[in-house]
């Protein structure tokens, strides 16, 4: 949903086995495996005077992942699509070579002048080296297709990719996952022989326990080692947990621009600003590309 850069850094922190900050990219870690960028929508209220309305903007080299907690949002693209997501369902839009598209609240809400919360997650994931150029594609994946599960007290929803012996149907491009957890009652979370790859924790509400120390909601941690990872999640908490395989090269990210070359985020903003990325059908709609900051003496 970014257009101009939504994310505020806090200032991060060492406490042992993990650093800790404000989403991603945050100061001292720019991503957590393939994923570059982490943006938590709300909790707020929409009503008659205030809907979503994000005008058409551009992204390339990256699948964006819209993942809902309460409200609901109707999603349209240049490939065509026109879906409205609600809670627990994810969108699955991969920009590839270049893709343009909207996020609006519902015509339907707008025309019973609904008063709803709006709050979730976009999330950015950067597609693989050879495969940034691959043509556009969009998914949809109803709550009821999400492999979920119980243990004693916590309770799983894989999002996407691979984890605990289960496979969620989001088309991922690289060995990633994202768990939704859920917490009753005290739960020892333990990642050794579940995950591979970097691991990110994002404290929904709540709070968590790591290295003798509570993490409250509104932080995210990132395991400074792979593949192991023990926090405790307390009574009535909920996380997301997240990461995968990191990429051997360097992603730039620019706006809505994601790619391992920087001359292909200066070759779409020139496309961009010359009007020549695929178009939303019948939307007249244009976010101007913001400019790079100008720095003074």
């Amino acid at each position: 949903m970014s257009t101009t850069g939504l994310i505020i850094e806090e200032r991060s922190r060492d406490i042992g086995d993990f650093m800790v900050g404000r989403l991603i990219p945050f100061r001292k870690k720019r991503m957590v495996g393939p994923f570059i960028f982490i943006d938590h929508m709300g909790p707020t209220t929409l009503g008659p005077s205030s809907y979503m309305d994000v005008g058409q903007h551009p992204h390339i080299g990256l699948a964006t992942l819209t993942y809902l907690l309460e409200g609901k949002i109707t999603h349209k693209d240049s490939i065509g699509t026109h879906q409205v997501i609600y809670p627990g369902s994810v969108n699955w839009m991969v920009a590839g070579s270049g893709c343009t598209h909207t996020e609006r609240s519902p015509q339907e809400a707008r025309n019973a002048q609904e008063v709803f919360t709006m709050h979730g997650y976009q999330i950015w994931i950067a597609l693989p080296k050879d495969l940034e150029d691959i043509a556009p594609e969009f998914h949809h994946i109803d709550a009821t297709n999400l492999p979920k599960w119980n243990d004693n007290g916590a309770h799983f929803t894989l999002i996407a990719g691979n984890a605990f012996g289960k496979v969620s149907p989001v088309p991922v491009h690289s060995p990633l996952f994202m768990i939704s957890i859920k917490a009753t009652e005290d739960y020892v979370f333990t990642a050794e022989g579940n995950l591979q790859g970097e691991i990110g924790i994002c404290i929904v509400s709540g709070q968590i326990k790591a290295c003798n120390e509570t993490i409250k909601d509104g932080n995210m941690l990132v395991s400074k080692t792979e593949d192991i990872c023990t926090i405790i999640i307390t009574q009535n908490s909920h996380v997301l947990i997240f990461g995968g395989e990191a990429f051997p090269e360097e992603r730039h990210i620019f706006w809505n621009f994601v790619s391992h070359s920087k001359e292909k985020i200066e070759a779409a903003k020139t496309r961009w600003k010359s009007n020549n990325f695929p178009k939303v059908p019948e939307d007249t709609s244009y976010v101007p590309m913001p400019e790079p900051p100008k720095f003074t003496k």
